[in-house]
């Protein structure tokens, strides 16, 4: 794969490179309508196709917080057409590495040294890039470890990446009024964390000693003496991408075995520690040759408040939703509903959610559950039809629901595809047993 000499960090250079993704994009708008006038038959899946490339070539060069937002736009199946989630979902562990002498220069501004001066070895060629950093194999200590380091810039960038993100966002998900910026507040607080590394080398810690107790679920160690704030080295684990595992393996048993691992990590961190592994996308997790669940990174992770975290999971429980008056008394504690809202408004959003929590919470009141079960996929792919073509959505405000809501959803959809691609059953409850 070619490899990268240097990344734009100026809010110009950065601006600019977007500015020639606009370009092609209108270009192939052209070209298709041109197309479309001499066949009016003609579909839009040659523009999605050329469209997704045009962008994620644009985002990749550009990585950082742009790169991270595909990748966060990938794990939404529903949301976009498969060729957007097809290119994006690339951002997910495979986009272009820096030049081996970008790594030394940037090893050297991190750490002061070069890095075969603090490893017995070090592959300046990269392993595995990504949206914010990217991983080298060395060795130390007898061991083999992973050195996870941050491109250059990505930490200034993320604010004035986000400015120009904003405008597209608000469009995409009909969001009105100042309220909006709680959301856009989250998000750029989130991703500042994701670039601080001494934080994450400490939730890295503070997770893995925690869930160390649940069986066939492993983690690397980590080694703060040779970690900075722009790099984290930890022991090098052996195994296959969890997408990867899910595509080949034809065993039930292991693929349980890797989903009640997925699933009983979640829920403890979710019930527990009230603090959970918030990126849950097929590059984070690795499945080694027992088929064991390894879990890589805890650069994302979302602190639960209770007065979020109860009226939340009330909502899990069928008879809460099937309760009229408890139900709309929690999507105010949610911000689902609000006192501006129209009744008009108040009707709409609050059958609009009834039919989504009735589905989505599915999982949580039954004893065991099949994530391969096609009719609630099918269910999900049609509800999300019905409120995407819904005309009557788009003149509503879409600023629905508290800021938490972002990441903790995105947690569980995440969870959920991860589940979906094992075709695993899970015990629900099983995750109690550790307490």
């Amino acid at each position: 794969m070619k490899t990268i000499d240097k990344i734009p960090v100026s809010k110009i250079g950065r601006t600019t490179e977007l500015v020639k993704t606009g370009v092609k994009v209108g270009g192939n708008y052209l070209k298709y309508y041109s197309k479309k006038a001499m066949n009016p038959d003609i579909t839009k899946d040659q523009l999605n196709e050329d469209n997704a490339a045009d962008i994620y070539d644009g985002l990749k060069n550009l990585k950082g917080s742009a790169l991270k937002v595909a990748q966060m736009l990938s794990m939404e199946k529903s949301l976009l057409p498969s060729a957007y989630v097809e290119k994006f979902s690339l951002s997910q562990f495979s986009v272009p590495p820096l030049s081996a002498p970008l790594v030394r220069k940037t090893f050297k501004k991190y750490l002061g040294k070069y890095p075969e001066e603090l490893y017995d070895t070090f592959a300046t060629q990269s392993v595995n890039a990504a949206s914010i950093g990217q991983v080298h194999k060395a060795t130390k200590f007898g061991r083999k470890l992973a050195v996870k380091i941050q491109y250059p810039g990505v930490a200034d960038s993320i604010s004035s990446d986000l400015a120009m993100v904003k405008p597209i966002a608000i469009r995409m998900f009909n969001l009105k009024g100042k309220d909006s910026e709680k959301f856009f507040k989250e998000v750029e607080g989130k991703l500042l964390e994701e670039t601080d590394y001494l934080l994450e080398v400490s939730q890295s810690i503070q997770i893995t000693d925690a869930c160390s107790q649940i069986p066939n679920l492993k983690f690397p160690t980590y080694y703060k003496e040779l970690s900075s704030e722009r790099t984290i080295t930890m022991d090098w684990m052996e195994g296959v991408h969890i997408s990867e595992f899910a595509k080949v393996n034809k065993d039930q048993d292991k693929a349980n075995k890797v989903g009640q691992a997925l699933w009983d990590f979640y829920m403890y961190q979710m019930h527990i520690l009230k603090a959970v592994h918030a990126d849950p996308h097929p590059g984070n997790f690795l499945v080694d040759y027992d088929a064991n669940l390894i879990a890589i990174d805890f650069g994302c992770v979302k602190k639960v408040p209770m007065e979020f975290y109860t009226p939340y999971f009330e909502l899990a429980e069928r008879k809460n939703i099937d309760n009229p008056e408890f139900f709309q008394k929690k999507l105010f504690e949610l911000e689902i509903l609000r006192d501006d809202d129209s009744e008009k408004e108040r009707v709409y959003f609050s059958q609009l959610f009834y039919e989504m929590l009735s589905l989505f919470t599915t999982p949580f009141n039954k004893d065991r559950f099949d994530f391969a079960d096609t009719s609630f996929w099918d269910g999900i792919t049609e509800l999300s039809e019905k409120y995407t073509n819904d005309t009557e959505l788009r003149k509503m405000n879409g600023n629905r629901g508290s800021k938490h809501f972002l990441y903790i959803n995105r947690t569980f959809f995440g969870l959920y595809n991860l589940l979906h691609d094992l075709k695993a059953t899970v015990e629900v409850k099983n995750y109690e047993r550790y307490l």
